[in-house]
């Protein structure tokens, strides 16, 4: 049945068949995410998106930026039940209303160098704009091996305005380029899964010009970052099954439960607290999480095995945000030290005062071989390693286990907890809005140093083990390895 309904998908006969136990009984319903209307290449008012990502030209790396509007009728969704802590939900369209949003485009400029995945992010709209936070981090991996980027405006916060998370004001993008972006029309949050659906099938089967420029599509994997990934969960629990144009997810720091299916002024729909990702999924779905995740959003209580499409990574030595996500990561052409350094500030970025110096840990990294894991996955069936969990105690609150050295016990392990400089946490934050979130980074001192590598040569060895111990576990890459190692060896440590 799958092989069937998916071969229809992809040719663009019907988006997908579904199969809804229903009053105990199997109803057969159809399901489909429209296709929406392509206006693009968009021109016009400061002349380029309005976007929080990498600030570097992607020229200099092979790459061309484009974006589109994609308009439509969007509709919310309903449970037929309450929503149960499984995710297996069971959800009926509702209302429907009209929308005008955009999506921008990063892909090779070459068409040979693409891999033919595209990777669409649910822009993240925490901090009051739409912000690319997964971009950011792994655009080094994606550019390395040719897939396409597209970001989704699928918030109302990011078109219109209206009041970010920490209650800031947010102008949205219409009020920040009026010229280009006036004619947008966001509905509301109750019909942002509907239009995350129509943007994936906006690539897949382009009524208009092709945001692609006509590149062959193989695979399209969804993936979000914080507040893009609560509604991830939400999404996959109740709307992939109904819409089915997503190959598979990449869940980003998560918390407990997930956001709300449906928002005032329509009826709320909030899930319950704990929210597990459907035991029955459809497609591969890789969760990776953050010692801050588990420990301040409590997503400990959301904890679930491994199974045939779902995996769990938690890194140790992380935090929800970093060092290279907030500071590096925006101009790292994929060959900066920067990118390996222990990075240590309290003003990460303009207008972030923290208390302690913010986490300086290595997730870009994990994040690197987490996306090379899904694609093979979704691509080949070959599911990512199963990765062995934090070591937490209790939930209330949870307390991560930690080493002599302050560092996190369990875990999937980088260099920078296994060859140490300075104990990570992703807890231990303060100071303004976000800091909360940020970890701390807490350099070694001297004696301690002395103490874990007496010469050069023993910090290099150490890192260079730490790094192969990864890299086997599947964790690490190869390109990240060895850079990991030429930052070592380029260091003062033990000299």
């Amino acid at each position: 049945m799958n092989v069937v309904v998916d071969w229809l998908r992809r040719c663009g006969c019907v988006t997908g068949l579904l199969l809804l136990a229903i009053g105990g009984t199997a109803t057969l319903v159809a399901a489909q995410a429209a296709t929406p209307t392509i206006e693009g290449p968009v021109t016009g008012g400061a002349g380029h998106p309005f976007i929080a990502a990498t600030t570097f030209d992607l020229d200099r790396v092979g790459y061309m930026q484009e974006e589109f509007f994609i308009s439509g009728t969007a509709t919310a969704y309903t449970s037929l039940a309450p929503l149960s802590s499984d995710g297996q939900w069971a959800l009926m369209p509702s209302t429907t209303a009209a929308y005008k949003t955009r999506i921008v485009v990063y892909r090779p400029k070459i068409p040979r160098h693409f891999n033919g995945t595209v990777f669409v992010e649910w822009l993240n709209v925490s901090g009051g704009a739409d912000s690319a936070p997964d971009w950011i981090t792994g655009h080094v991996q994606l550019i390395r091996d040719g897939y396409a980027w597209v970001g989704v405006s699928a918030q109302i916060v990011g078109v219109e305005g209206g009041t970010g998370v920490i209650g800031t004001p947010a102008l949205g993008i219409k009020h920040i380029d009026p010229e280009r972006y006036g004619s947008l029309v966001h509905p509301g949050d109750s019909f942002s899964y509907d239009i995350f659906s129509q943007a994936g099938q906006a690539l897949l089967h382009p009524s208009g010009p092709s945001p692609l420029g006509g590149l062959p599509i193989e695979r399209v994997i969804a993936i979000g970052e914080s507040q893009s990934a609560f509604r991830m969960v939400t999404y996959i629990n109740g709307v992939d099954p109904l819409a089915r144009v997503y190959d598979g997810f990449l869940v980003h720091s998560r918390s407990a439960r997930c956001s709300d299916l449906s928002e005032a002024p329509q009826p709320v729909i909030s899930p319950p607290r704990p929210t597990l990702i459907r035991s029955d999924v459809r497609v591969p779905v890789l969760t990776l999480q953050t010692e801050s995740d588990l420990a301040i959003l409590g997503y400990v209580t959301d904890r679930q095995p491994d199974s045939e499409r779902f995996r769990l990574w938690e890194v140790a030595g992380t935090a929800h945000a970093d060092t290279y996500t907030l500071a590096v990561g925006g101009t790292d052409l994929g060959r900066s030290p920067s990118a390996a350094d222990l990075i240590v500030t309290t003003n990460p970025v303009v207008g972030f005062f923290c208390q302690l110096p913010v986490n300086s840990g290595q997730l870009h990294f994990v994040l690197n071989a987490a996306i090379v894991a899904l694609n093979r996955w979704v691509r080949y069936d070959i599911a990512p390693a199963e990765a062995p969990r934090l070591e937490i105690m209790g939930t209330a609150p949870p307390v991560v286990m930690r080493d002599v050295h302050g560092n996190a016990l369990g875990g999937i392990r980088t260099p920078s907890v296994d060859a140490p400089i300075a104990a990570l946490s992703g807890l231990g934050g303060a100071g303004s809005s976000f800091c909360f979130l940020f970890g701390s980074t807490t350099p070694f001192d001297v004696a301690t140093l002395e103490t874990l590598y007496p010469t050069h040569a023993a910090y290099v060895a150490a890192v260079a083990r730490a790094s192969q111990r990864a890299t086997r576990a599947g964790f690490l890459l190869q390109r990240d390895a060895r850079l990991l190692r030429a930052q070592a060896a380029a260091s003062s440590i033990g000299r």
